[in-house]
């Protein structure tokens, strides 16, 4: 509410003197302003688009990494499985810093068609549950 009052007191002013001095010379200079402001505007709406599409084709390995699953372990704090290749990265990532926890084969990932152990139908949060329990603190 108080932008368009501040045009107002700037414009009131100017009035009387471009009624005595020809009232073209103000609108033309607000127009030319306006025209001046829209272009730089426009400029910088299309240098933001070009610089999208040009970072966006930057990450050449963006396919070779994977998330395949992620849970959280605390309110700011989740383990994530990233496959790598043909390894599983087990990480925990806080905001931070990120921790390599294990290293798997993808083959050793529980739930993959050709796992050597019989953990096929459980999820990630029980195969995590686990690994924690067994292993020594």
């Amino acid at each position: 509410m108080r932008l368009p009052l501040i045009f107002v007191g700037l414009l009131v002013p100017s009035l009387p003197a471009s009624a005595s001095d020809g009232g073209l010379d103000v609108t033309s200079s607000v127009v030319q302003m306006l025209l001046g402001l829209g272009l730089i505007i426009g400029l910088l709406i299309a240098s933001l688009h070009f610089l999208k599409r040009l970072g966006a084709g930057t990450g050449s390995a963006a396919g070779l990494i994977k998330v395949r699953g992620a849970t959280a372990v605390g309110p700011r704090e989740r383990v994530v499985l990233v496959e790598v290749a043909d390894k599983i990265l087990v990480l925990g990532v806080s905001p931070g810093r990120i921790t390599p926890l294990h290293t798997l084969d993808s083959a050793e990932l529980p739930g993959t068609p050709g796992s050597s152990d019989g953990a096929a139908g459980k999820d990630f949060q029980s195969w995590l549950k686990q690994t924690l329990e067994r292993r020594p603190r």
